[in-house]
């Protein structure tokens, strides 16, 4: 069958030009509400009601392919969207030639900036179904940037962020369940998120009861409890270290500075528990323990409900397989993903797979030459672990020894430092690099003790050129509980226990 050429349509609503080319992505971007419209045409169109294929097919699938894949002629196709585009209600005051996705924001906007103001939560409730009556994550992501962009701290959002939810929640539970294949990083966190809730029930259920135990029952069930936190920590770390950076390389910043600082919020109250449990505190715990179960459901909604259909929208499939790599490196909370994916012979760029760099005569140092590979295995048998940040603020190169402190993964690479930090730390990092670009300090340096009774040193030091011009920044950061711990001398050699290499096999 030849081309059918089809003249372009406009929608009265829209600025957007709707043609036989435009994409389902594109169209569903500006008027979400075609969904609907789409699914209702043709039983072949429901599976678009999957985020995953809308954040897959949709790119490519445009709207002559739609057309004949449900066995519609194009022209009916283009005036039935374009009809139910026109008859979808503008907000009121909104003007015709507004674009709608800017209305819906603004309205968004308005009702959750009356909320932060103090008001209602059942009226602006109302006033969402009245006016908006759905929410995508986008949308969601879009308005708190747009917040932050106006002024509001990360930490007003942040508190305010339940109410938020509170009023779109409605909105957000009419949203089809997020599905991936297993394997896929959304399949491996929402598995981790069924183990999260059922730690929250019985976080809050001990709660309840923990005065109706022996004290033997209740230390029992409360340190099988807190064994689970470290759990629940690498779960939020592969977030703040892979699913955030890569969010951030398409603008998506709002969501990703809300979220780490809830994170936060979790493990301070995670910590109140574990301290009253080694204080035997048996009524701090059960006070403590509601808030804290609440806190971690309500991150698991969010990170479904928003973090997930977000995420399936806005990264392609070569960062999902990146995004993939980088969570195998920094490992799991409790089972590994329930398969490869992609497969070993689709993944894109597999270091694995890539040969090494070959040995050359060296590169000329300031003092002696070294090879490629010489360099690199300098970095990765270093017994501190080190991270260069450039100029521009951007994370350049961090060392992969397994004397690990920090947790890292390649998504880190290009990333500012400023978003490499939970908000509450960003005040420090900033001043730091003031200091270091201004001139007026080259060291900063901290000393902590870590939940396992490890002793951190770490150190920050300003990059110089020649002229004194700042080049950048390194962390150094090493574990120095063994360091601290010697005394007298030792002027002999002495093999220490656990040094010596096993054999290879």
């Amino acid at each position: 069958m030849g081309r059918v050429d089809n003249p372009p349509v406009r929608a009265d609503r829209s600025s957007m030009t709707i043609t036989p080319d435009t994409t389902v992505h594109e169209l569903l971007r500006h008027h979400p509400e075609l969904l609907d419209t789409l699914t209702a045409l043709s039983p072949r169109f429901g599976v678009l009601r999957n985020p995953v294929a809308r954040a897959t097919l949709a790119r490519t699938a445009t709207l002559r392919r739609v057309a004949e894949l449900g066995g519609l002629p194009l022209e009916d196709l283009l005036r039935t969207l374009s009809a139910a585009i026109a008859s979808t209600p503008r907000p009121p005051g909104a003007s015709a030639s507004a674009d709608p996705r800017e209305q819906r924001l603004q309205t968004l906007r308005a009702i959750i900036r009356s909320l932060h103001e103090g008001g209602d939560l059942e009226r602006a409730r109302a006033r969402f179904a009245a006016e908006l009556g759905d929410v995508s994550a986008q949308e969601i992501a879009e308005l708190e940037q747009q917040l932050i962009r106006e002024g509001l701290p990360v930490a007003e959002i942040q508190r305010l962020c339940d109410l938020h939810v509170g009023a779109l929640r409605a909105a957000l539970d009419r949203h089809a369940a997020v599905e991936a294949p297993p394997g896929h990083p959304i399949h491996t966190a929402a598995a981790e998120n069924r183990r999260i809730e059922q730690i929250a029930a019985d976080l809050a259920e001990l709660g309840r009861f923990a005065a109706d135990l022996t004290e033997d029952a209740f230390a029992a069930r409360a340190h099988a409890l807190a064994a689970e936190f470290d759990r629940i920590e690498l779960h939020y770390r592969r977030k703040e270290n892979q699913w955030f950076p890569l969010l951030e390389r398409h603008g998506i910043t709002g969501p990703s500075q809300v979220m780490w600082a809830v994170h936060d919020e979790i493990r301070s109250a995670l910590k109140s528990l574990r301290t009253a449990l080694e204080r035997g505190d048996r009524a701090g715990w059960a006070a403590d323990a509601p808030a804290a179960a609440r806190a971690l459901a309500e991150m698991v909604y969010k990170e479904e409900k928003i973090l997930f259909p977000l995420a399936l929208a806005t990264l392609t499939p070569d960062e999902w397989a990146e995004l993939r790599r980088g969570e195998d490196t920094l490992g799991y909370g409790w089972t590994p993903p329930a398969a490869l994916w992609p497969s070993a012979a689709e993944r894109p760029g597999d270091v694995s797979q890539e040969p090494p760099p070959p040995v050359s005569e060296g590169l000329p140092l300031d003092v002696g030459r070294l090879s490629l590979e010489q360099i690199n295995l300098i970095f990765r048998h270093l017994p501190v672990e080190i991270s260069f940040v450039d100029e521009h603020d951007e994370v350049r190169f961090y060392n992969e020894t397994p004397h690990r402190v920090f947790p890292r993964s390649p998504a880190v690479i290009g990333r500012k430092v400023q978003n490499c930090h939970p908000p509450k730390s960003l005040p420090m990092v900033q001043e730091i690099l003031d200091e270091f670009r201004a001139g007026r300090r080259d060291v900063a340096e901290f000393w902590m003790q870590n939940r396992q009774g490890r002793f951190l040193h770490i150190r920050y030091f300003a990059v110089r050129d020649a002229a004194g011009g700042y080049r950048g920044c390194i962390e150094v950061a090493q574990d120095v509980t063994g360091i601290r711990a010697l005394e007298g001398e030792r002027r002999l050699l002495q093999w220490d226990r656990g040094a010596a290499r096993s054999p290879p096999g």
